[in-house]
């Protein structure tokens, strides 16, 4: 109970500075930790209590909570009520943890800011002035913000990697059909799934156990894991090949000197551990770019709106709409079998490697206001050239972290991105558990934790 109270207070006195949470449970929350208390105190055998009994772990609005309120970041469903859990938070809630609230996103979790019309914006709280990223910004703030130990997000095309780097903390976007998107959420173009959001790489991985598994009617499953993700937390990773590349999959994009220097000092980190590092040019390049735009735009119409209510949407959603509701059936499946062209020549170059390199995003953390204060295809194009390499793995459903190596002179996070295999999320936890052990960022904590 000590727990989600200490939680709770700082939710209450944090929270407005920072904009983590667009819904606070209190009630429900103490209900579901004196609840917790009961059973560790009836229990016979304390091992074989849930993993995160009693923990405090907030789930994103956009995914379902039975009896909260689920906005999807919109005005248009500011009162809407959920009537069922998704299964990641039935896994949540099977695992004995505390849902405390839900957690900002922009609307319909389609931008890479934490900006909407619901509630402030997600600041990084490593400088109040600017974003925490999106789509999982109020996720990674509540977390670097001390106002909870983990977090649940989701990652359609960066929305988990991108926050982290911008609030310094370990993300992981699993392979593709790790964690059910059911029982609502379609999961038609496999560009989306739920990940964890921690501030070490252990935490990350038991919250991935937990998250983990298939449910009946999910289009996608993963290769079945080696033991658990927190068991490769704790062994070696050998030593692997690495390639890095630091060539944008988007034209026109320049690297901020910050990125260069954080995936400059993660490669040489890498090369001092043992590993083999090797260059290589983008495996995807822009070609991927056109075809992931398509899909984001349809995958914009999917969700309704009542009649009468569309006016209510932010710009950019409604941008995006008319694009997605502009385009045939026939380009959507020219769409998915270009990207398919590409990926069949990339894999068996990638395949020839244990992990791979990039910078997560090509700009440190942006001012709040850079993108949402802008014109929809001004805006479009600033997160194009903000992150041009997380989205190529949403696309061939690559397992990739973003590892919290570097902080700038300023004070300002910068992460590193690390993908894998499919199916290869134990490798890139040991790896980056190594990382963590070499160079730890657990200590660090932005000035307001205090």
């Amino acid at each position: 109970m000590e727990i989600t109270d200490h939680f709770l207070e700082r939710i209450d006195r944090v929270n407005p500075q920072v904009g983590a949470y667009v819904t606070v449970t209190a009630e429900s929350a103490r209900e579901q930790a004196r609840a917790a208390e009961k059973r560790v105190a009836a229990a016979s055998d304390p091992a074989a209590l849930p993993p995160l009994l009693g923990v405090p772990v907030p789930v994103k609005d956009l995914n379902a909570v039975n009896g909260v309120r689920l906005t999807l970041g919109s005005k248009v469903f500011h009162d809407r009520i959920a009537r069922t859990d998704d299964n990641v938070v039935v896994r949540l809630r099977e695992a004995g943890s505390v849902l405390p609230g839900k957690t900002q996103t922009p609307e319909f979790g389609l931008p890479s800011y934490s900006e909407n019309g619901v509630a402030p914006p997600a600041r990084t709280p490593w400088d109040l002035g600017r974003s925490a990223g999106g789509s999982s910004g109020g996720a990674a703030a509540a977390v670097a913000a001390g106002l909870a130990p983990a977090a649940q997000g989701s990652d359609g095309g960066g929305s988990i990697r991108i926050p982290s780097s911008a609030c310094g903390l370990f993300g992981i976007k699993p392979t593709r059909g790790r964690v059910s998107q059911g029982p609502v959420g379609a999961d038609l173009f496999g560009l989306s799934t739920s990940g964890p959001i921690a501030r070490s790489v252990r935490d990350a991985a038991l919250l991935l156990d937990v998250m983990a598994g298939p449910a009946p009617g999910d289009l996608y499953a993963a290769p079945p894991p080696d033991g658990t993700f927190l068991s490769h937390a704790e062994r070696p990773p050998g030593r692997l090949r690495i390639a890095r590349s630091i060539e944008p999959n988007a034209d026109g994009v320049e690297v901020h000197p910050d990125c260069a220097a954080a995936y400059e000092e993660a490669s040489a980190l890498l090369e001092e551990l043992g590993h083999e590092v090797v260059d290589v040019p983008s495996f995807f390049g822009a070609a991927l770019v056109p075809h992931f735009e398509l899909l984001w735009g349809v995958m914009a119409t999917l969700t309704e709106v009542p009649e009468g209510r569309e006016h209510l949407l932010q710009p950019l959603t409604r941008w995006l709409r008319e694009r997605g509701r502009a385009v045939t059936a026939t380009e959507v499946l020219r769409a998915h079998a270009s990207m398919q062209a590409v990926l069949r020549k990339a894999f068996p170059v990638m395949n020839g490697f244990d992990a791979i390199l990039h910078p997560t995003l090509a700009q440190p953390p942006v001012p709040v206001g850079y993108f949402h204060d802008q014109e929809p295809i001004e805006n479009f194009e600033r997160q194009t050239r903000f992150t041009p390499f997380c989205a190529a793995y949403n696309i061939s459903g690559q397992p990739a972290v973003n590892v919290p190596l570097h902080w700038t002179a300023d004070g300002l996070p910068i992460g590193v991105m690390l993908a894998g295999r499919l199916g290869g999320e134990g490798t890139l936890i040991s790896l980056s558990a190594q990382l963590e052990e070499a160079r730890p960022w657990i200590d660090r904590r932005p000035p307001l934790w205090d």
